[in-house]
């Protein structure tokens, strides 16, 4: 990422979540601590099926006497329904504000730049007003800012940033190990631990109940957790199946097949050797290696 260059992801969506009871109410669903989110900290976390499968993930940003959920804009319509079904007589309202918010990312470089920031993950300040956080998953992605669309281009102009091809940031991301794109995908087909969701900062194994903690505790105590989602690499060819082959054996399945292709992997620390090359249908395929390891 470049230190002038913004990103506009017009595919994120917003949720905002106020009212008397709404820290408790994220507390008892979500599988991040809603303590840790401050006016200085966000946070990344996950709703989780009862059974611990992966349903969203969402960043948790601070504004007001409230919290933004920053989510992949094509599932926003699902996560607001499902929180609504959790909501039941808690005091709470939630409000879909994707059509007049919008999410943009900035290099950490930029950010370390502005007045009050830190070089820490889910650090956040404030920019006329409007929140600006370094990622909580990992400080390589740079930050974000979210902010009403009305005033989107005069705090750029004002940032001395310039647009740049959102193709790029989230190729950045897929070379960092970190799905962003087609996440729906996973839903139910995957638990929320194996999304590598504590390797990113979105469990927190202290914080007591939440919707599929008992599952994800006990993969994690018992050592089962055997498979993990991993970006793939196409070395030649056009993938045209979901099962991934080494020497006549299935290691895995494609779970996201666009640009930016993301795997479920059977995976053993000590065994994995990064440097295997593996058959996808028509396609010669590597799995990539993320940072986060």
């Amino acid at each position: 990422m470049k230190k002038n260059d913004v990103y506009i992801l017009e595919d994120r969506g917003l949720l905002y979540l106020n009212g008397d009871d709404v820290k408790e109410f994220l507390q008892n669903i979500i599988t991040n601590n809603i303590e840790k989110v401050t006016n200085d900290m966000s946070c990344f976390s996950a709703l989780l099926t009862p059974q611990g499968k992966y349903l969203f993930d969402f960043l948790i940003i601070k504004h007001k006497a409230g919290y933004f959920l920053d989510c992949e804009k094509k599932n926003i319509d699902q996560l607001y329904k499902q929180l609504n079904l959790y909501k039941l007589r808690s005091k709470v309202e939630i409000l879909n504000l994707s059509n007049e918010f919008v999410v943009a990312a900035l290099s950490k470089e930029k950010f370390l730049t502005l007045d009050n920031s830190k070089d820490q993950e889910g650090w956040t300040i404030k920019f006329r007003e409007d929140p600006i956080f370094l990622d909580p998953r990992s400080k390589n992605l740079g930050a974000r800012l979210i902010i009403n669309l009305e005033k989107l281009y005069l705090s750029l102009k004002k940032l001395e940033l310039k647009t740049a091809n959102v193709e790029d940031y989230y190729r950045h991301s897929h070379e960092l190990g970190i799905s962003q794109i087609d996440n729906q995908n996973l839903q139910n087909k995957i638990f929320g631990i194996e999304c590598n969701f504590e390797e990113l900062n979105g469990i927190d194994f202290k914080k007591g109940c939440y919707v599929g903690q008992e599952n994800t505790t006990r993969i994690k105590l018992k050592e089962k957790l055997n498979n993990r989602l991993f970006a793939i690499k196409v070395l030649e060819g056009k993938i045209n199946s979901e099962e991934i082959i080494l020497e006549d054996k299935e290691i895995g399945k494609l779970l996201i097949n666009n640009q930016n292709p993301f795997a479920l992997i059977k995976f053993q620390n000590n065994k994995f050797n990064f440097d295997d090359i593996y058959k996808c249908g028509n396609a010669i395929i590597k799995v990539q290696k993320p940072e986060w390891l």
